[in-house]
């Protein structure tokens, strides 16, 4: 018995001096804390997102949150949820469409779930590039099918932001296709990612994102498939040190708003929002190319070495890649995906 009092008297001593700290530990989200009271709103727009609003593709919706609340004159309150405060993407779709979230901006990946078209800024080489993903954007006959392509499904695509090209962080460095087949890459939980890495021919594992570091760490995965923008803001180039910028796919967060929701909204706030979340969308679109070069130039300084793959090989990764260009086509829209295709390029 005395021991366990000991024993408790310890515990309770240690509680005690970690407290303060855990006390002094900073909210990862108090430096987009709101200057207003928005207790007196009429209505409240709740936004999720999965990332840290340190990526200008998702703090995005805390610009979008002072603007509108400003111009709607306090009636309308944007709740911006990021860091999946709100759960993972795949629920929150299902929130989503049933409304209780009204809004979302979901990774390209996960929206691919929702309608076919939405999946064509994921297949390799085809909107890979910030210009290519302006002139998408831009295009009536490239984003109007697409902006569409959820409302079946009760959603409205308002617009698209983002947080840079993908490529490959490794720990080993990454020439050349050779390689690149020495490496395990931990790839997203997409279907389209999985389909294209079996037609490259390449060793993957398919890890949700919080497994990443220890896996990166301990060697289960020895490669990564991202962005420098998330790999560098993330930490991973501590411990995988090179970047191949393999620039096949944009890495984008699609806007869905729940158009029961909206169309319940007065006609006024609507304007205000739409307009806020596509102006906004729009610079953050600047913004991001921005981020990007900053991030690389960042990551070089702390002795990260990048790579590029040779025209030829990434012409090889364009002929092995079209089986899916057939299969997800399908999904796509043959006649559509051919237009974004030859518009583009």
């Amino acid at each position: 018995m005395k021991l366990s009092l000991k024993i408790m008297a310890s515990l309770l001593l240690a509680l005690l001096a970690v407290s303060p700290a855990l006390a002094a530990e900073k909210n990862p989200l108090d430096n987009w804390k709101t200057k207003f009271d928005p207790s007196g709103a009429k209505y409240r727009y709740i936004l999720s997102n999965v990332t840290h609003p340190v990526v200008e593709g998702a703090a995005v919706g805390y610009r979008i949150r002072d603007r509108v609340w400003k111009e709607s004159n306090g009636e309308l309150y944007v709740d911006f949820r990021p860091l999946s405060q709100l759960g993972g993407e795949k629920d929150v779709i299902s929130k989503l469409k049933m409304g209780a979230i009204h809004g979302m901006m979901s990774s390209s990946v996960a929206a691919a779930n929702i309608a076919g078209p939405l999946g064509v800024v994921n297949l390799p080489y085809v909107v890979d590039t910030f210009d290519k993903l302006d002139t998408f954007r831009n295009t009536p006959e490239l984003w109007d099918p697409f902006a569409r392509s959820a409302e079946r499904r009760g959603l409205k695509v308002v617009d698209i932001t983002g947080y840079g090209p993908y490529g490959w962080a490794t720990n080993s460095p990454v020439k050349s296709l050779e390689d690149a087949k020495k490496v395990n890459f931990r790839i997203a939980q997409a279907p389209v990612n999985i389909d294209f890495y079996k037609d490259w021919g390449l060793k993957f594992t398919v890890m949700p994102w919080p497994d990443v570091p220890q896996a990166l760490q301990t060697g289960v995965i020895t490669g990564l498939d991202h962005t420098a923008i998330i790999c560098n803001i993330t930490k991973k180039f501590q411990i995988a040190k090179n970047f191949t910028e393999l620039n096949y796919a944009q890495g984008l967060f699609v806007h869905l708003i729940n158009k029961r929701w909206l169309n319940k909204l007065p006609e006024n706030l609507q304007k205000i929002l739409i307009t806020a979340i596509e102006e906004e969308s729009a610079d953050t679109r600047i913004r991001t190319r921005k981020q990007h070069q900053e991030q690389v130039a960042k990551a070089k300084e702390a002795g990260v070495t990048f790579y590029q793959l040779s025209d030829a090989e990434r012409a090889t990764l364009i002929e092995q890649a079209q089986p899916v260009y057939e299969k997800w086509g399908e999904m796509v829209g043959v006649d559509y995906l051919k237009k974004v295709q030859a518009t583009l390029n």
